[in-house]
Parts: C-alpha cells; sequence; structure tokens
C-alpha cells in the first residue's frame, strides 16, 4: 500500500474514533445530569439540543481555521477534548457536591452545569470539516480510498437512489464522491458504534465516571496517532534530519501527506502524552476510580441534605443493579444540627439511587406504617389475598407472614431481592420472609404485572422508592393506579406512602389529582411516629395514604391490629376523606407525563 493509501486509511480511522467519542460524550453528559438533576427527558432533550447548536457553530466556524495547518488545527482540537471533557465532568458533580449560597440564582447553577456539554458540542464541530479538508487534499484523484469502501460506497448509494427515485426525481451522477460523503458515512458508522458501545458495554459494564475518561483517553491516543503519523518532527532530535525537513517534490507521496502536516507545538505535546498517561493510569484502575470518586461525591451529597455540620457520611458499599444504584452508608450526627439529642448516634442506612430507602432507626416503624395499620382493614388469614408491589427488601413480608394471609409479590430488580436474602443489614428485618409457604414472588414490572393478570386482591402495598427519575413515574401513573382499583376486590384497599403535603406541596396536589383521576374517591391519611431520640416522646417519621373507591370502615374497628389497638388514641382520630381536587395541577400520565413536579431533584 503506498504511502497515500495509508495516510487515508490512518484518516477514516481517526474519524471513526473521534465520532465514536463525540457521540458517547452526548450520551455521558445526558445521563450525568439525569443523575444529578433528576428528569431523563428534560436533561436529554435539553443535552441532545444543546450539543446539536454547540455542533453547528463549530462546524461553521471552522472555515475560519488555517487551512495550511490542518493537521495542527485538528490535533489541538482533540488535546482540548480529551482535557474539557473529564474537566466538565468534575464540574458538574462539584456543583452538587458543595453547598451553593441560596443567594445565587438556580438559573446560574443551571447554566454553568450545561457549560461543559457547549464546550464539547463546539470542539467536536471542529472535527469534520478538518477531516473532510485533509481528505480531500489526500484523495485529489480518488485513488486513495480503499476499494473495498469505494464499493461499498457505491452499493449502498444505488440503494438509497434506487428507494428515493420512488418518491422523488433523481439525476444519476457519475465520478468519484467527495471527500464529505467518504468522511460522513465513516462518521456515521463511528457514531452509531459510539452508542451502542455506550448504551451496551461503557456504561453498563464501568459506570459513568469510569466512561468518560475511556473516551477521554481515546481522544488523547487520537491525537498521538495523529501527529506520530503525520507531524512535523524536523525539530525532534532523534527523528528530524536535512532529509525530513527539506521540501518534497511535488508528485510524491509525501507531498500529498505535507499537505496536512502538524506542526507539533512541544508544550502540546507533552500536554498530551501526560492526559494520556493520566487517563491510561485512571482506565486500568477503573473499578478504584470509581469507588472512591462516587463515595466522595455521595457522602457530601448526603452531608448536604442537612444542615451544615449536622451529619457525617461514610459509604460502606455501593453496588449498580440493572435497575438501580444500591448505596449502604452510615450516618454520624455531629451535634452541630438543631437535634443535639442526635449528638454522636451513628446508624446505618440504605439508598436507592437518589431516594433514602430504610435507616436503622426507622425501618421497623416504617413497615409497621406500611403493613400493621392497613391490615386492620382486612381480615387475617389465607383467603385474604395481598399483592406487594416492590419490596424487594422481603420486610414487608415478614410483616404480612404474621397474619397468614395470602401474598404476591412483584418486583423488577431480581439482582436486588436475590442479595437482600443473605445481606445481614436486611436478614435481621425480614427474618428469612422469603420462604413463606403462602408467597408467590414475580419478578417483574409492576404495572405489567397488573396489566396482565386476572386476581383480585384485598389488600395492595405499593413499597416502591420516591419518583426519582423517568423510570417510575409508570409506578405513580394514573394508569398504574387504575390498574391498581381495577384489581381490588369489592372491599379493597390500596396504600402507599407519600410525600408530605407540608414539605412537597406541589409533589402532594400532584399525587392526589392523579389518584383521584384514576378513579380513588375515598383517602385515609396517618404518620407512624416512633421515639427516634429515646425522650419518650414520638417523632413523626413516615406519612402514608390508604385510598379505597368507596366507603370503607375505621381504623379502629372491630378488626383492628394488635398494633393499632395499643395505639388507638392515635389512630382513632384519623378519618375517611373525599379525595380533593387542585386546579392548575396537572395529573400524571404515561403520555403526558408531570416529571417536572413529581421528580425528586
Amino acid at each position: 500500500m503506498s504511502d497515500t493509501r495509508t495516510d487515508t486509511a490512518t484518516l477514516l480511522t481517526l474519524t471513526f474514533v473521534v465520532s465514536f467519542c463525540s457521540f458517547a460524550y452526548e450520551f455521558v453528559y445526558s445521563e450525568l445530569l439525569t443523575v444529578m438533576y433528576g428528569g431523563t427527558v428534560t436533561q436529554y432533550v435539553i443535552t441532545v439540543g444543546l450539543y446539536f447548536f454547540s455542533l453547528g457553530i463549530g462546524a461553521a466556524l471552522s472555515d475560519d481555521l488555517d487551512g495550511a495547518t490542518l493537521g495542527g488545527n485538528f490535533f489541538r482540537t482533540e488535546v482540548l477534548l480529551a482535557a474539557a471533557a473529564p474537566a466538565g465532568f468534575l464540574l458538574i458533580v462539584g456543583l452538587n457536591s458543595v453547598r451553593i449560597p441560596q443567594a445565587v440564582p438556580a438559573e446560574l447553577v443551571w447554566t454553568v452545569a450545561r457549560l461543559p456539554v457547549v464546550v464539547v458540542g463546539f470542539l467536536s464541530g471542529f472535527e469534520l470539516p478538518l477531516l473532510t479538508r485533509m481528505f480531500d487534499e489526500l484523495d485529489d484523484d480518488g485513488s486513495a480510498t480503499p476499494s473495498w469502501l469505494r464499493t461499498a460506497g457505491t452499493r449502498i448509494h444505488d440503494l438509497v437512489v434506487a428507494a428515493v427515485g420512488t418518491l422523488w426525481t433523481v439525476e444519476r451522477t457519475e465520478g468519484r464522491r467527495s471527500g464529505l460523503s467518504v468522511i460522513l458515512a465513516m462518521d456515521y458508522v463511528g457514531g452509531l458504534a459510539g452508542a451502542v458501545v455506550y448504551a451496551r458495554v461503557l456504561y453498563p459494564g464501568l459506570g459513568l465516571i469510569p466512561t468518560i475518561f475511556v473516551l477521554a483517553l481515546l481522544n488523547g491516543v487520537a491525537a498521538l496517532v495523529f501527529v506520530a503519523h503525520f507531524g512535523d518532527w524536523s525539530w525532534w532530535p532523534l527523528g528530524g534530519d536535512a532529509s525530513s525537513a527539506s521540501p518534497a517534490p511535488s508528485d510524491s507521496p509525501r507531498a500529498d501527506r505535507s499537505l496536512s502536516a502538524a506542526r507539533v507545538s512541544k508544550t502540546l505535546l507533552v500536554v498530551c502524552l501526560l492526559l494520556t498517561a493520566t487517563y491510561a493510569g485512571v482506565v486500568a484502575k477503573h473499578d478504584v476510580a470509581d469507588e472512591r470518586l462516587s463515595q466522595l461525591y455521595l457522602e457530601q451529597q448526603i452531608e448536604n441534605e442537612y444542615s451544615p455540620g449536622a451529619m457525617r457520611a461514610t459509604v460502606t458499599s455501593q453496588e449498580t443493579t440493572a435497575y438501580q444504584h444500591v448505596i449502604r452508608y452510615d450516618r454520624t450526627w455531629t451535634g452541630t444540627g438543631p437535634n443535639p439529642y442526635f449528638d454522636g448516634r451513628t446508624e446505618r442506612c440504605l439508598r436507592l439511587g437518589a431516594a433514602v430507602q430504610l435507616c436503622e432507626s426507622w425501618a421497623d416503624s416504617y413497615h409497621r406504617g406500611l403493613v400493621d395499620v392497613p391490615m386492620s382493614l382486612v381480615e387475617p388469614g389465607p383467603e385474604t389475598k395481598v399483592l406487594v408491589v416492590g419490596g424487594g427488601d422481603w420486610i414487608a413480608i415478614d410483616h404480612l407472614r404474621e397474619y397468614g394471609v395470602t401474598v404476591d409479590h412483584v418486583d423488577l430488580d431480581g439482582e436486588f431481592m436475590r442479595d437482600a436474602k443473605t445481606d445481614p443489614f436486611f436478614r435481621r428485618w425480614h427474618d428469612d420472609a422469603y420462604e413463606y409457604d403462602r408467597l408467590n414472588t414475580t419478578v417483574a414490572d409492576g404495572y405489567r404485572y397488573l396489566q396482565e393478570t386476572n386476581e383480585t386482591y384485598d389488600l395492595v402495598l405499593l413499597d416502591i422508592p420516591g419518583a426519582t427519575d423517568d423510570d417510575l413515574l409508570t409506578l405513580y401513573s394514573t394508569e398504574f393506579y387504575r390498574s391498581v382499583r381495577t384489581h381490588l376486590s369489592e372491599d379493597g384497599v390500596a396504600v402507599t406512602w407519600g410525600y408530605s403535603p407540608d414539605a412537597y406541596p406541589e409533589h402532594h396536589k400532584a399525587f392526589v389529582n392523579t389518584v383521584g383521576a384514576a378513579g380513588f374517591t375515598r383517602e385515609l391519611s396517618y404518620w407512624v411516629r416512633e421515639d427516634l431520640d429515646d425522650d419518650g416522646e414520638t417523632e413523626r417519621v413516615e406519612q402514608f395514604y390508604v385510598l379505597a373507591p368507596g366507603e370503607r370502615p375505621r381504623l379502629t374497628g372491630d378488626g383492628a391490629t394488635e398494633y393499632v389497638r395499643a395505639r388507638e388514641e392515635r389512630y382513632g382520630s384519623v378519618e375517611w376523606h373525599a379525595v380533593p381536587h387542585y386546579r392548575g395541577v396537572r395529573e400524571n400520565s404515561i403520555f403526558h407525563p408531570n416529571y417536572d413536579i413529581l421528580v425528586d431533584t
């Protein structure tokens, strides 16, 4: 193969690599912003829009770059991308790890968090025009393009033209395709590869933090490969000599190469080598880097949820299943916050994604409220059928086992459920409840399960996380609650925890309007309480809602559970009320999600 053929193959390979990175960066930032701020649809749409806008601006301005130093400009672009992409990633994480003064407008934080998307998109916009111009210079007669690529391109082109010709009038043209068409073809292939590999390999296999460094490493390697192949090394003491610095005859292959030669900046080359070596080290130790960086972020994020200095968090373990990020951590009250009676107390907690799922101080009271209170409204015994949606920690099942009821249990995350069986943190509460002989467990999506089953239930318990992302909005939709209502027996009720109307008024209004639109007409709201600080006084722990499509008995009737009877003064005053409707707040629907309110950011 001639030098020109080698040059062309190198450019096409580099086009594939940089396109791969460009598309993958877009998805990394979209997912990162979703993790940081919630709202998958919002973050992906805005990120993609900003990215392509910036890409277009960069491409438009690329014509102003010096045509005599195309190679040098491409080298600079790749080095800048290798530096800017991880830096922007860490900036977004940093914005969510520090306490930002309330005086700082939220719009300003929103804008700063999206600047990395604009910068990376802008730099990526330079790549394709530069590569196209260099390709045209090398392949001015079409002979340098590999025969297989010319053949494949011709066949694909003919097929597309034939398809287009069924609707439009076309005119076939003979002759060589421009460098733009060849580079575009490789760019699209690289983009598709970037999307597929990110979704199927990088993100699920490595996670977001290692992925950004893998992509930056590829940009660094692309820069080094380019400058090693096309660079002007006349200044290099070991590689430069008179012959390499002298002009080449105009008809020699090296003359073609000189058209896109990169005048190597020593400083920029050193920066590129340092960045590439650093990223290679991070990727080689990606497990350690991912765990340490994410641990620091998570600990800071947890501590920021409390008054300054009131809480110290230590992440003890974390893993990512196919559906959620499971985080175990110890939290210690330092005594500098508003609750001095918690001084020095340490307890183990669990988070699923961004939502607190369980803490030792209120794990029992939460499940008492979820199970033992509403069991006052149904008969114990095997004839009573209960559906539990969620509850992969098996603790609610343990409480139901005390009443001898028949339980259908549906949870999407089979991996988490399997681990919870043997995890000491959960076993202390669930007491191997997964072995209950009247339990039927199905690993499935709760909404889909209700669409497919013909069973009816006397009690439906929704033990599900908060709506922290769009994937969970289905379980907060009118369609889901309508399915729950449809599967209730004549006297059946549904129970769920809920956000307080005092702390989350808009969320509460959207929730109430949603269940009302689903056909629930009556609601009963109650709090469970616990003496968290051992001072003899109980504090509110969690609020629950019992939902019914008609009238139901009081909690303290003849069928009250032992738990409710022991607290009759608390639950005797709890009354059923009509489900209200709030004006100006839209219910949540699968096809019209109200994620601006419901997603807990």
